[in-house]
């Protein structure tokens, strides 16, 4: 299984980015997907997942401004992150799994994650 992750990069507070996830060597619309996040010194969070049917759970923090969707047919996942904040700055993640969570236990399919700086 192969995940790779794109769509990062520097954005002012207030502004807007699209992640993007593609995902090979698996069966995609069998896998639940998720977004985690790490920031430096602190551990890797989830963020949003998106289930087979397209149910969606997502973190506190981020309710009401990120958005996961996914495309079965480009075997892809999105992350629409609106409002983005100073404090969302870190490392992006996708991963594939069969349990749907964010629990970072429950998936062992990660990308290599792409960089969201947003600056105050």
């Amino acid at each position: 299984v192969q995940v790779m992750e794109s769509g990062g990069g520097l954005v002012q507070a207030g502004g807007s980015l699209r992640l993007s996830c593609t995902a090979s060597g698996l069966i995609f619309e069998n896998y639940h997907l998720s977004w985690f996040r790490q920031a430096p010194g602190k551990e890797r969070e989830g963020v949003a997942a998106i289930d087979t049917s397209g149910g969606t759970i997502y973190a506190d923090s981020v309710k009401g401004r990120f958005t996961i969707s996914r495309d079965n047919t480009k075997n892809t996942v999105y992350l629409q992150m609106n409002s983005l904040e100073p404090e969302d700055t870190a490392l992006y993640y996708c991963a594939a799994g069969r349990v749907f969570s964010l629990r970072l236990g429950y998936y062992n399919n990660w990308g290599q994650g792409t960089q969201v700086t947003v600056s105050s």
